[in-house]
């Protein structure tokens, strides 16, 4: 069951996503992409299976069990792919404001027409 909430929550959050890639408006655009990254950050994270044990307990240690084990490289990489598109959201939100402060809109229909 919380496979189904999870999938339907990740559905809306990308679809959401796209329908704001699909808007004239440059800063709507922005945060549809971070959308879509972010939905997909949280797809692979549960991809990851993150119900296992912790690996240092679970492989010869004091917790020694033959349990399931959380693989932590899916985490790592996730945490980085965040980091980054905060870099690149922030970026290309100041991008976006040198748009407008030298063609005065951004509207896309507008900006295709300045060219």
């Amino acid at each position: 069951m919380t496979e189904v909430i999870l999938a339907l929550a990740l559905g809306t959050v990308c679809a959401f996503g796209t329908f704001l890639v699909l808007r004239r408006d440059l800063v709507r655009v922005v945060w549809g992409i971070t959308l879509l990254s972010q939905s997909a950050n949280a797809y692979l994270i549960t991809m990851g299976d993150i119900g296992g044990t912790v690996p240092v307990l679970a492989h010869g240690g004091h917790g020694g069990g033959a349990g399931h084990v959380t693989d932590p490289l899916v985490q790592a990489l996730v945490l980085t792919a965040i980091v980054i598109g905060f870099g690149t959201t922030a970026f290309a939100l100041v991008l976006t404001y040198r748009v407008y402060e030298e063609h005065g809109s951004i509207d896309l229909d507008e900006l295709g027409d300045h060219s």
